[in-house]
């Protein structure tokens, strides 16, 4: 089972927002943020160390349209999917939340069974997407191209399959352990002919390929009879 991954619910009906948040967060697939302002949406998705997979958006906000919020993040880079939530459903309604970068436009009152099914869709085209973009540690983690990028070395290091799958699940996980077996399960399915030997064989040439120093890891952890992955550690370096 994959970990929670962070929403950011941004609407200003205080009592509709909570409701939302409970109900999507007892599915267990997602954290969540929330907002009752762009200002407060604009704050939680600069914050110094915030991650968010995807943003269900009202239109109509107290300091301002929704539909331009959106245009901003995507003028800003951001590329994560945005789902718009409003009342107003009228065909050139949707077209304006879609030229304005939005993924999807849903339309109030909405079940939640069809809002978590449209929210999952917009997570699996992302996450294969060209513009789907990590930072772990000194790299730039483009899963699509199954590639790293060291800006500040002017490196790329080319991974396989495997190890692309193998990042791309760990750092969904937040930095939280991952249990071998789980590992094991979601990047080779369920097959008896693969063992934790495999798993460790593709996480030592991971190492070797990511760690400034293989010996001393500071990345790709072993912890608690799995593995972690640590993508803040190096970015200070990388910065510098």
């Amino acid at each position: 089972m994959t970990d929670a991954r962070p929403i950011l619910i941004v609407e200003d009906d205080a009592a509709l927002r909570a409701t939302l948040a409970e109900q999507i967060a007892l599915c267990g697939e997602f954290s969540i943020l929330e907002a009752g302002t762009l200002a407060e949406a604009g704050a939680a998705l600069n914050a110094g160390e915030a991650r968010c997979d995807a943003v269900l958006l009202d239109v109509g906000l107290p300091d301002g349209d929704g539909r331009e919020f959106c245009a901003e993040l995507r003028r800003d880079g951001k590329r994560m999917p945005v789902i718009m939530l409003t009342g107003a459903d009228a065909e050139r309604d949707v077209v304006r939340g879609l030229d304005a970068g939005a993924n999807d436009y849903v339309a109030k009152p909405f079940r939640l069974d069809e809002l978590l099914a449209r929210v999952r869709a917009q997570l699996r085209v992302f996450d294969n997407s060209e513009d789907a973009v990590f930072t772990i540690g000194p790299y730039v983690f483009r899963p699509s191209a199954k590639l790293l990028l060291e800006p500040a070395r002017g490196r790329k290091i080319r991974l396989t399959d495997k190890e692309t799958n193998i990042l791309k699940f760990l750092y969904r996980a937040a930095g939280r352990p991952v249990p071998r077996q789980v590992l094991l399960n979601e990047v080779w399915g369920y097959s008896s002919s693969v063992t934790t030997h495999t798993l460790e064989t593709h996480i030592y040439r991971l190492r070797q390929k990511i760690e400034a120093d293989p010996t001393r890891t500071r990345l790709l952890l072993t912890a608690n009879g799995g593995y972690g992955l640590d993508a803040r550690a190096g970015q200070e370096a990388a910065a510098a």
